[in-house]
């Protein structure tokens, strides 16, 4: 490409089809490298727009620029979320799952957890705890992570059994069906939290595991877009409480309309909040 020849839209779309941009998350197809061709390319088109006085040459330039930063620091950022793996990979595990579980604060709905078992060779830039992420990025991962991934499969346990075992047991549940329903088995797990489900497996807890590892992240992901789903279903049967917006947790649109309308089939009637109204609601009667 002959960049004195160009015009900026050229150049554009000349990076375009060098870095295919997702926008959404201001990130391209690569990890920048001094041996990658195409970090060298953007570095010499950023370059020659720095000579050229046009506003949109100079725009244009600052957007290249903020691309690579941003590019540097999602790629340190997976190097950090990848030291639990690196570390069993040195020690001869390849096939390693992420566990994590969703739903564990709402009044209403299922608890969800998430198995990830990711391609080592496969890097996925922007995995991060699905809290930190909006629902915009955490879609746009759920299927780059459904695509790449070696194996991914989803636990849900509903409220009524919540209800009977409390939201600690049915949280491991949930870990346990996902692992028993993923077609690869790892030989090994990363589980977010305190508490190991009882699996025959190698595995290792990680407090605030979603933002340390990158399985443990992207199963975080896996299981809060799934649970997310759910939740808009059942929005479209209980429109009353709101659940397309609160997802069950106690915002004060739910707790309100609890209030009026007192608890569905699908709260988790051992919750105190949904007790409480209960309660009320029985005294009134």
């Amino acid at each position: 490409m002959i960049l004195h020849d160009s015009s900026i839209a050229q150049i554009r779309n000349y990076i375009k089809q060098l870095f295919p941009i997702c926008l959404d998350r201001m990130k391209g197809c690569f990890i920048p490298s001094s041996q990658d061709s195409r970090y060298e390319i953007l570095k010499d088109i950023i370059q020659h727009l720095y000579k050229d006085k046009r506003k949109g040459a100079r725009d244009f330039c600052n957007f290249a620029q903020r691309l690579i930063e941003t590019q540097i620091e999602m790629a340190n950022h997976l190097e950090e979320m990848l030291f639990y793996e690196k570390d069993l990979s040195k020690k001869g595990y390849r096939l390693i799952g992420g566990l994590d579980e969703v739903g564990r604060g709402p009044l209403a709905g299922p608890v969800v957890a998430g198995c990830v078992i990711l391609d080592p060779d496969v890097p996925i830039l922007g995995v991060d705890d699905s809290k930190k992420l909006s629902a915009s990025q955490r879609k746009s991962l759920y299927f780059e992570i459904k695509e790449k991934a070696l194996a991914v499969s989803i636990g849900i346990v509903d409220n009524e059994t919540i209800d009977r075992v409390n939201i600690l047991q049915a949280s491991l549940e949930a870990m346990c069906r996902a692992v028993k329903e993923i077609p690869i088995k790892p030989d090994y797990l990363l589980i977010d939290g305190q508490f190991c489900p009882q699996l025959d497996f190698s595995m290792q807890t990680i407090t605030a595991g979603d933002s340390k590892s990158l399985s443990i992240a992207a199963a975080s992901i896996i299981a809060k877009v799934t649970r997310d789903k759910i939740m808009d279903e059942l929005d479209e049967i209980y429109p009353q409480y709101g659940f397309s917006r609160n997802k069950g947790y106690p915002t004060h649109e739910h707790v309100s309309a609890l209030k009026k309308h007192g608890p569905c089939e699908i709260h988790r009637k051992t919750f105190a909040p949904v007790v409480a109204v209960t309660a009320q609601l029985n005294i009134h009667d």
